[in-house]
């Protein structure tokens, strides 16, 4: 819940710092609030940049005072959603079904769910990660899922906004047992699905996270609200071979 109509000079920005080199290197996605979304497609011209919406309801239409469906974030330039995202789920009480419903809402309305899990502080301190992980792994993503029409993103609820950021050894374990299961449940495209990090990533640390095996990117959260942070996060591309 940021931006307004001021917030189209960052905008800018990331589309000066987004040069022909960093496409090569690495696809860029805005998601902002519904207010901002049929502008950014003004803001940003012709520019190689994606965008999508923070979350949707499982209906395409009907008597839902204050949501959104996924048809209609396709009418206002979007082609990804954010489903499951750990606010939502805390602040909301989504459920695992609930977020499959509108992963499988999303594909519905012609674009690319981003499917979100991770694990509480609570949970992570007794020990429950993977098994929090595999539970929601199982429930939130549906069946017809794909490399194309899906992309997971792990964010330890624990470490967004607050700064603290896992092992690496941490993180290449979840991201390992996320890979398992998605090549065991959807096999080649199992395999070849994008899993992405999310969790107090930054700047300074993102080289170092997206070197991780089966971390395929970042869900960036707090450091997306200044142009330098974010494209300095996307920046520890040009390094990676």
């Amino acid at each position: 819940m940021n931006g307004t109509s001021a917030s189209q000079s960052m905008v800018r920005d990331l589309v000066a710092g987004y040069d022909l080199e960093l496409q090569n290197k690495v696809d860029m996605a805005i998601f902002p609030p519904a207010t901002l979304l049929s502008a950014l497609a003004d803001w940003t011209g012709d520019a190689a940049i994606s965008f999508g919406g923070q979350d949707c309801h499982a209906n395409k239409n009907g008597a839902h005072t204050g949501d959104i469906g996924a048809e209609m974030i396709a009418d206002a330039g979007g082609s990804m959603v954010i489903v499951g995202h750990s606010e939502r789920r805390v602040d909301h009480g989504e459920s695992n079904l609930d977020v499959a419903a509108k992963a499988s809402a999303t594909w519905r309305g012609g674009l690319v769910a981003v499917i979100c899990i991770g694990e509480l502080e609570a949970e992570r301190r007794s020990g429950k990660t993977l098994d929090v992980l595999g539970a929601q792994l199982a429930g939130s993503v549906p069946g017809g899922a794909n490399a194309t029409n899906t992309i997971i993103a792990y964010e330890p609820v624990w470490a967004i906004g607050t700064g603290l950021v896992p092992e690496v050894s941490d993180v290449k374990e979840a991201h390992g047992l996320i890979r398992t299961k998605l090549a065991a449940r959807f096999g080649a495209d199992g395999s070849a699905m994008r899993i992405l990090y999310g969790g107090s990533v930054k700047p300074g640390n993102a080289a170092e996270l997206m070197k991780i095996t089966n971390v395929d990117g970042a869900l960036v959260g707090g450091a997306s609200l200044k142009a330098a942070d974010f494209l300095g996060i996307c920046e520890a591309y040009r390094t990676i071979a």
